[in-house]
């Protein structure tokens, strides 16, 4: 993809970021492709070993966005995910529950869940984001139109931390299919690139949908 390709991509991503009004549904990321378009993407990324985490900080990719009111992007993502959701006049999640699709837990405190970035924001800065603006990491960071959000079990979240498909994979194995369709939309999304390592690991998943 061409850099003016890219950033037009992630001025687009951004823009949605901060207009979204109304929690997207079903209860689900958005876009996801089928398997074989995943295959197919996954097939057109490039390979590569992974860059340096030289420079790399969280703070380089802001959170979260203010999405509508006083709602910001996890709370955004908080209200699609889950059922029966309750907000105070902050947007904080008073009551509701969630359903974590990488271990099948079912939670009715916001506290035990996490936001995970699908594509955690360390892989990306090593696949390709360490040379984009600060803006166009947070449109990553932020991104509600691709499925790079998704609301899980906040110990799950953090035991996948910044690992790649080709070291962690969600506890269901069932989950394996929409997992790798996921994250090869992402990555295929933002241009990103993938080890060897990482591609052996997301054909293996893609086989099992």
């Amino acid at each position: 993809m061409h850099c003016t390709s890219l950033n037009a991509l992630l001025v687009a991503a951004s823009l949605a970021t901060t207009t979204l009004a109304t929690p997207i549904f079903p209860r689900t990321a958005p876009n996801i492709p089928t398997a074989a378009a995943a295959k197919t993407a996954l097939a057109a990324l490039t390979v590569a070993a992974q860059g340096p985490q030289t420079g790399y900080s969280r703070d380089l990719f802001p959170t979260w966005n203010t999405i509508s009111g006083t709602c910001n992007t996890r709370e955004t993502v908080l209200k699609r995910d889950g059922t029966n959701v309750v907000v105070n006049s902050a947007c904080a999640s008073t009551s509701g529950s969630w359903y974590s699709v990488y271990d099948g837990a079912t939670w009715t405190a916001a506290s035990d869940v996490d936001i995970d970035h699908m594509v955690p924001l360390s892989n990306a800065w090593k696949s390709g984001a360490a040379s984009w603006t600060t803006a166009q990491r947070q449109a990553f960071a932020n991104d509600l139109t691709n499925p790079q959000l998704l609301a899980v079990t906040d110990n799950v979240n953090q035991a996948k931390s910044d690992s790649g498909p080709e070291d962690w994979k969600p506890p269901l194995t069932s989950f394996y299919c929409t997992y790798a369709r996921m994250w090869v939309k992402v990555k295929s999304v933002y241009a990103l690139t993938i080890t060897s390592a990482e591609k052996t690991a997301l054909t293996s998943m893609l086989n099992t949908c």
